[in-house]
């Protein structure tokens, strides 16, 4: 052993002595009698094995014994080699350089010491110490067959090496074939990874192969067990006489349903009238949601599985549905003209949208219309004559929920809740799964008004169940961090803009205050994006903390239990407290599992807009094979020191690498958002109008790549007019 390296031994052992106290350098030196001319041997020392993960460093540069500095989490790799691990609770990831990455593969639960705290714009650094458990053990990839043995290219682009399949564990599988491998040996070293073929899910020029790979990439459950559809023998088609007895009968009120043309599983309907009294106006609303949990009980069969869906899966071309159709599309969902059971939330509210009196019910309803936010918007916005004639009884109702739609939204809007409204993407199939078009998604009067409607229901019960103080869900959206906050006040303030935070909290009416003072500016979409990756994501909770983007103190997924889980949960509450009340031992019983729902249920959740938003871009990618070559405005979406994304007016994105432009040398500017010219100081900033160029495209990567068209660069001298909902409420 040499001077060096018994040197760190010492110190090693030094540190993880049970009476060592955390000492910086200064004190360490003291205590070990370094004279102050050798200190810098010393601090190679400390480095080396900081660096090697046997001892670890404080945010205070105190070295200290490295259990007091790991932290379990999951790994996420790059192409690259080096990789991030997050951990719950924990803001930022911590970045794993290809050097300490070990025998870590994607997905899996690892300890991960920290090797270099967070300084400046640099991320907190850290060595993988331990594989906790293998997170993925299938994958599904394009499978190659080289003769004498097989590889599987896996088509997650994070997985930077092929997985080898022995010669006698294809399935017979050909070159082409999109395949699941389950992985049995995960490799080392310069060993690739090892597996079977399990599953040839078809060739990969196969109409609908390409969504099925993302659907068994995701492990997306796509068929109910036999359990499941033999328990459907016992769900009658029509509501049983017997079970409208004791329900607050709305069948001679007028209730329609408005949902886009080609939904099946209708959820939620709604009754609206008005009076005047005293010379003010009152307004009953009524918002009736299936009664899902009627059918569904608690721990059968369908239950089990709902939960295990958590939610229902809306791809581009399908939709892999939490209950099965007999339920989702029959006897839950509010067909026209047929009686069905609902929970109804009835509330009143007055002229400046406040709900002063609510009432939850059993209800069983009949929908007189099915309507469409097509019809809707024509009798609305559009007054077309034919539609109003058509509808021409329902048509003074549908204006009196313009009207009251209005109000809860300018209320909303009052109390500070902020609407980041960027592109929804809406893409048109050919009959073999091939794009025809992609356009943004537009919001009309009728989807603002039910989406006003069903966030008064929302709200109303989170806050009745809040007081009641019973076991709950609540979907909660957290304040956004304050060292995002600081970050984003710090670079607005560059363009002349302020956010006021007391302390370290910030009101949501700051940001709806910030979003209006940049409407109509250059540097509009810059802010707008910046403002939207300060907030949290939504979540599942069973605290309410409230919902920070909404404004609202409380705040619940009640409306559509055919598709969420969360939702069916607590209609299994709301119904058990009103047949008398819940019990003690019922109580602990929801205190005891809704922990879990609320972490499954997020989970689920973002399984879904993950595999949504994967279809979405394999079918982007498939639509600008047909357009390579042609010109394009767009607006900078992103950046990274490899690349500047360009998003297009019709929701598409692609990414012109740093090494196409050929003006000279960018370096990426991460405090200012900005890739810079080093010669020229040319400029690209976030949000910035360009014209590029569609060059190639990917389909195993799902990647577009675009080249700048420099010499016919677009000022951003406009406001960008197509918006979408950025955040799951």
């Amino acid at each position: 052993m040499d001077e060096f390296e018994r040197r760190k031994k010492l110190i090693e052992e030094l540190v993880k002595d049970e009476h060592y106290v955390p000492m910086k350098i200064k004190e360490l030196a003291i205590l070990l009698q370094v004279p102050r001319d050798r200190r810098a041997e010393l601090a190679e020392v400390l480095d080396s094995l900081v660096e090697e993960g046997r001892i670890g460093l404080t945010k205070r540069g105190k070295y200290t014994k490295i259990e007091n500095l790991s932290y379990t989490g999951v790994f996420e790799s790059t192409k690259r080699g080096f990789g991030f691990v997050s951990v719950e609770g924990m803001d930022e990831d911590i970045f794993i350089p290809e050097s300490a990455v070990g025998a870590a593969f994607h997905g899996d639960k690892v300890k991960v010491a920290v090797t270099k705290q967070r300084h400046g714009g640099m991320r907190m650094e850290g060595k993988i110490l331990q594989i906790v458990e293998r997170g993925i053990k299938h994958l599904v990839g394009t499978f190659q067959d080289n003769r004498t043995f097989g590889f599987v290219i896996p088509d997650n682009a994070k997985i930077s090496c092929d997985i080898f399949v022995p010669s006698d564990k294809t399935m017979g599988a050909m070159s082409g074939h999109k395949v699941v491998v389950e992985i049995t040996d995960y490799g080392s070293g310069k060993k690739n990874p090892e597996g079977v073929i399990t599953e040839i899910i078809g060739h990969i020029n196969d109409p609908g192969t390409d969504i099925m790979s993302i659907v068994r990439a995701y492990d997306l459950p796509v068929e109910f067990p036999e359990e499941v559809m033999a328990s459907l023998k016992n769900i009658p088609s029509a509501v049983d006489e017997k079970n409208k007895n004791g329900r607050l009968d709305l069948r001679n009120i007028m209730t329609v349903t408005i949902d886009g043309e080609d939904a099946k599983d209708l959820d939620d309907a709604i009754t609206v009238s008005k009076e005047i009294r005293n010379g003010r106006a009152f307004y009953t609303l009524g918002v009736h949601i299936a009664d899902v949990s009627h059918y569904v009980t608690e721990k059968s069969p369908l239950d089990k599985e709902a939960y295990n869906r958590g939610t229902s899966v809306y791809l581009v071309d399908r939709v892999i549905p939490m209950l099965p159709h007999k339920l989702s599309n029959g006897i839950c969902s509010l067909n026209q003209g047929e009686d069905r059971l609902a929970l109804s939330c009835i509330m009143d509210i007055d002229e400046n949208g406040a709900v002063i009196g609510h009432k939850i019910a059993e209800t069983v309803i009949n929908v007189d219309r099915r309507m469409t936010y097509t019809s809707v918007k024509k009798i609305l916005t559009d007054r077309d004559e034919a539609e109003i004639n058509k509808y021409k009884d329902f048509v003074p109702m549908f204006e009196c929920m313009e009207e009251l739609a209005g109000i809860l939204r300018n209320k909303r809007k009052s109390r500070g809740s902020i609407d980041f409204d960027f592109p929804e993407t809406k893409i048109v199939l050919d009959d073999k799964g091939n794009p025809l078009d992609i356009k943004p998604y537009e919001r009309n009067v009728a989807t603002k008004i039910i989406e006003d409607f069903m966030l008064a229901a929302n709200e109303t019960v989170a806050e009745d169940y809040f007081w009641q103080e019973l076991p709950f869900l609540y979907r909660s959206h957290e304040n956004p961090e304050p060292e995002k906050i600081q970050r984003l006040a710090t670079f607005i303030n560059n363009f002349g803009y302020s956010i006021h935070k007391n302390s370290d909290e910030i009101h949501p009416k700051e940001i709806q205050k910030l979003l209006a003072k940049i409407e109509g500016s250059d540097e509009e979409m810059l802010i707008s994006r910046l403002t939207l990756r300060s907030m949290k994501r939504a979540q599942y909770t069973t605290e309410c903390v409230g919902h920070f983007g909404l404004a609202a103190k409380y705040y619940c997924h009640f409306t559509s239990p055919i598709r969420r889980y969360p939702d069916l949960q607590i209609h299994r509450i709301i119904k058990e407290n009103l047949h008398g009340g819940i019990k003690e031992k019922r109580i602990r019983h929801y205190e005891a599992i809704l922990g879990e729902v609320a972490k499954h249920t997020s989970k689920t959740e973002r399984r879904a807009d993950d595999a949504e938003r994967d279809t979405d871009k394999l079918k982007m990618v498939q639509y600008m094979e047909g357009h390579i070559g042609e010109e394009f405005e767009g607006v900078i979406s992103g950046m990274t020191s490899w690349g500047i994304y360009v998003e297009l007016p019709n929701t598409i994105e692609g990414m012109v690498p740093v090494t196409s432009l050929q003006d000279g040398r960018y370096r990426y500017d991460e405090n200012h958002y900005e890739m810079v010219n080093e010669v020229t100081n040319n400029t690209y900033k976030l949000g910035q109008r360009v014209l590029v160029k569609a060059v190639r495209t990917d389909r195993m990567l799902r990647t577009i790549d675009f080249e700048m068209v420099r010499e016919r660069s677009i000022q951003n001298n406009g406001k960008t007019d197509r918006r979408k909902k950025a955040h799951s409420k």
